[in-house]
């Protein structure tokens, strides 16, 4: 069944000019990339985002880490796409991530792991509509 999820590659690869490298292996998996752009995430679009972490420990350093450089937001397309990109994207902990895997190839640490995807199907549509409209999504 075809599917869509969202994905952002975070200041850590982009800061490594890894953008290319990483859309490379997504699109290698199978899925399309049929909406993506660069953005400086502000402080309310990482606290609204991330707001699900808000009485969690890490969370002043994540909306932190998130704003401190841009990152790349896209939408994925193909069979069944949340559960292939998180396939794609590796184990949170690049020293448990699958040979291959974007996390394996380019994460730094568990906190600077490269790329965020969607975890259900209702959470992609809602990632999704926050960054993009659906005017903006080509596919």
């Amino acid at each position: 069944m075809t599917e869509r999820t969202f994905s952002i590659i975070k200041p850590d690869a982009t800061k490594r000019n890894l953008t290319g490298k990483v859309n490379a292996v997504i699109e290698d998996a199978g899925l399309r990339i049929v909406a993506q752009r660069r953005i400086q995430m502000s402080q309310a679009q990482a606290e609204k985002f991330y707001e699900v972490h808000k009485e969690r420990p890490f969370f002043g350093e994540l909306v932190e880490f998130m704003t401190s450089a841009p990152v790349v937001v896209q939408v994925l397309e193909g069979d069944n796409a949340v559960a292939k990109y998180r396939e794609v994207m590796g184990a949170t902990n690049p020293e448990q991530a699958a040979e291959g895997t974007i996390r394996k190839l380019f994460a730094l640490s568990v906190g600077e792991n490269s790329v965020h995807g969607s975890d259900s199907q209702d959470n992609a549509k809602i990632e999704i509509a926050q960054f993009f409209t659906d005017d903006q999504i080509v596919g």
